[in-house]
């Protein structure tokens, strides 16, 4: 046990932000160059954040060297810096983003004016007379050849650099392109004895295609990843500190030099630099950015506030509780990108054709120009002369050599393959989902979690905090011994003093409007879902359920038969009972109050065909009445902690014959252990830490109907990846053949490199465009 406990102190994760990823071939060659590594562990690798996280050996390598590997092999990568704030560097990366999105279009209107120069000298072809210069062929050899060195360089660079390291992406297969049509043209410039054609117009017109196609892409990427920029800008860069005894200093520090306990002053209109407690002032504070409820809460002094609300009426002084990545703000953002960076299975399957994909289309290039060169041409004679279907020839008559129409076919294979829409299917629409759910305040913890979410068949809710609210009230207190009703008051609540469940929340309370003291207690002991055990003014005290007290041996039988009980008589109320020194004393009804939402909640859930259970520690009479109330049909009540997780272990495994998968819906208090087993956990915002950390969906506006609508989002977001994978298989599969000349021999059909460059960029365009269709949900 001491040696994993070792080997785990040895080991460490480190995100590291890579750049030059432009698709699933990158992805997979990134992941394979990250495992080869001595002492790494494992790696995932997204495209669209632009983000690797690695495990790794500490004491065998180190993310400097990682960083170093990638950086040489064409990914510039740099590790996150511990020093510098995690949302600083994100801001960084969506300011380099901008960066490159201007140097592309930079790029692009360079292409455009070279490409309007190379139409020009086509006008001939439309009756009109050219002007000499721009129709001479040098004149085209010096367009293509600018087109190359200026607009196209970072992607022949690129492609080269993959090549070399043999990792060939996208930008290999549009190098290899393009390369091949711009020597095949210079040859036949140079030799003109050869018969050959010059096109040099493809180079140009193929490389502003993919430019162009880029620039949408990078728009559309843009968009996907908005929801994560809001949640960055939310946090001020400054804050003012105010000395302890609210005495302006007039000093405006930057936010990540703030100090736990020091006080800040937020005036209405600003955003709250920290998480915090209210010292001074009452103001209304808007939080529809961290939980999407748009109505301002009221807050007081003594009241948390987190980062990023915004404060709208009055003057704040605040002391400072979190600060940098320990607040709200930064977990929520943590658990977001944590997410866009889990892959969907789904996702690595994909990645890992991709990851082989360039070599397949590579092969079949080789393939068609030796088949169509020595056999195709020979079979068809026709097909030299054809109707060519290309951007500036539609249509026209013409006349080839089998040499440079076996050529132009495994270009136009080269450059309309896209591995991109493969790469990037799943991904984007990743990326949109989870920024949706956070922009509702639904936290989704990644893409398996999105794909398991569509094999749900029942929901588990847990009773008391989720379907209730978790604030029962005391409705009677009976005497069965010798204690009073405020002594039976004062026992329960001195037991309950060390816990946080509700009911313990709430004899406290009640003994605070009475003005009651705790009592002296000692050697306090818990059983979850059960009850307590401690000693209380020197005797021994039991309390909780019917089953508790037997366990402990204590008198259930009422003696006093003036003083008849029987619990059917509170059909509505938990019962909590008290025995001192083994004897009965008194009992405790509560009454907890059922959620305005959970009905609607319920009934939403069973019209899209889940099965709805409820589960609790509560009296089947309590559970029963809940559950005719909210409609549920199926009630596991009197159940421990433990006994929750067997339940769940049961009903999954029947789920598990069908291919279902079973979900749970709970505070933490009490049911962590049974989020846990569940395939699915979901957990409010109010619920405990662990809570908070075992669920896979977290709801920050603490409201059921977000359960409907989460689920909703996350079928919806599985359907849009689906309908990504449907697309880019779909446009590989038709558009290599047909580009390999398929339907060259019946139909005449030739497409040409650049209208096959027009179609790879759009293929991307499309897969993101319809990933952001999520929106209109």
């Amino acid at each position: 046990m001491l040696q994993v406990s070792d080997q785990i102190k040895q080991n460490d994760t480190v995100t590291l932000d890579v750049q030059g990823m432009k698709c699933a071939g990158c992805v997979g060659a990134v992941e394979r160059q990250l495992k080869q590594h001595q002492g790494v562990i494992s790696a995932s690798v997204n495209l669209i954040t632009e983000v690797a996280v690695v495990e790794y050996e500490k004491t065998t390598i180190t993310p400097d060297q990682l960083a170093e590997k990638l950086t040489k092999t064409g990914f510039p990568t740099q590790p996150r810096s511990i020093l510098n704030s995690p949302l600083t560097q994100k801001l960084n990366l969506f300011q380099r983003r901008e960066l490159e999105q201007k140097e592309q279009i930079n790029r692009l209107i360079t292409a455009i004016i070279l490409l309007v120069f190379s139409g020009l000298g086509h006008l001939q072809h439309f009756g009109i007379n050219p002007v000499p210069l721009i129709s001479n062929i040098w004149f085209h050899w010096a367009l293509a050849t600018l087109t190359l060195a200026i607009p196209g360089f970072p992607i022949l660079k690129e492609g080269w650099q993959g090549f070399s390291h043999k990792m060939p992406n996208m930008n290999t297969l549009v190098g290899l392109g393009t390369m091949s049509a711009y020597l095949a043209s210079c040859i036949a410039l140079l030799f003109p004895k050869l018969g050959w054609e010059c096109f040099f117009d493809e180079p140009v017109m193929l490389l502003g295609f993919i430019l162009l196609g880029r620039i949408l892409e990078g728009k559309a990427r843009g968009k996907a990843s908005s929801a994560l920029e809001k949640l960055l800008s939310l946090q001020p860069p400054v804050a003012c500190l105010v000395g302890k005894d609210g005495t302006e200093t007039g000093i405006n520090i930057p936010v990540e030099q703030i100090r736990v306990g020091e006080w800040i002053k937020v005036l209405p209109g600003e955003k709250i630099p920290v998480d915090g407690i209210i010292i001074k002032g009452k103001s209304a504070i808007n939080e529809a950015m961290l939980t999407g409820e748009s109505n301002p809460v009221v807050k007081k002094e003594g009241d948390q506030v987190n980062t990023g609300t915004m404060n709208q009426s009055g003057a704040l002084i605040i002391q400072t509780t979190h600060t940098g990545d320990n607040t709200t703000l930064a977990q929520i953002i943590k658990l977001v990108e944590d997410a866009q960076t889990r892959k969907a299975p789904i996702q690595k399957l994909v990645d890992t054709v991709a990851g082989y994909f360039a070599y397949g289309v590579m092969a079949i290039a080789c393939v068609t120009f030796i088949f169509w060169y020595y056999i195709g041409t020979k079979i068809w004679s026709e097909v030299l002369t054809i109707s060519e279907h290309s951007m500036d020839n539609m249509g026209m008559i013409m006349t080839t050599s089998p040499l440079l129409l076996s050529l132009k076919l495994a270009i136009a294979v080269l450059v309309v393959a896209c591995p991109c829409a493969l790469g990037l299917a799943t991904p984007t629409a990743i990326l949109v989902g989870t920024g949706m759910g956070a922009e509702k305040g639904i936290l989704i913890k990644g893409g398996d979690i999105l794909e398991q979410v569509h094999q749900i068949e029942t929901i588990v809710f847990d009773k008391t905090g989720t379907l209730t609210q978790g604030q029962p009230t005391i409705t009677d207190i009976i005497t069965l011994g010798e204690l009073s009703e405020q002594e039976i008051l004062q026992y329960g609540a001195t037991a309950e003093s060390g816990t946080n469940h509700p009911l313990a929340i709430t004899l406290l309370d009640a003994l605070k409007k009475e003005n009651l003291p705790l009592l002296k207690g000692e050697n306090f002991y818990t059983e979850a879902g059960l009850g307590i055990s401690a000693m209380i003014e020197g005797k021994s005290v039991i309390l909780g359920n019917q089953e508790w007290l037997k366990i402990q041996n204590s008198k259930f039988l009422i003696q006093n038969e003036e003083k008849p009980f029987s619990p059917s008589g509170y059909p509505h109320q938990t019962l909590i009972y008290l025995a001192v020194n083994g004897s009965l004393e008194g009992i405790i009804a509560l009454e907890d109050q059922i959620r305005p939402d959970a009905r609607q909640t319920v009934q939403k859930l069973q019209e899209m065909g889940l099965n709805v259970i409820m589960i609790t520690g509560d009296r089947p009479e309590v559970a029963k009445a809940i559950a005719e109330k909210l409609g549920i049909k199926e009630v596991l009540a009197q159940v421990t902690p433990m006994e929750k997780v067997k339940k769940i272990e049961n009903l999954q495994q029947k789920a598990k014959l069908k291919g279902k998968i079973i979900a749970m819906v709970g505070d933490g208090i009490n049911d962590a252990p049974a989020l846990a087993q569940a395939d699915i956990g979901i957990t409010l915002q109010s619920g405990t830490e662990i809570a908070l950390e075992t669920a896979q969906i977290v709801l920050m506006k603490n409201a059921l109907p977000d359960v409907v609508e989460s689920i909703k989002l996350s079928w919806a977001t599985f359907h849009k990846i689906r309908q990504n994978l449907f697309w880019a298989l779909g446009y590989n599969s038709f558009a290599i053949p047909i580009a390999a000349g398929i339907l060259l021999p019946k139909f005449g059909l030739l497409l040409s490199p650049a209208l096959a460059a027009a179609l790879m960029a759009s293929s991307s365009v499309i897969v993101v465009t319809n990933s952001l269709l999520l929106r209109r949900l």
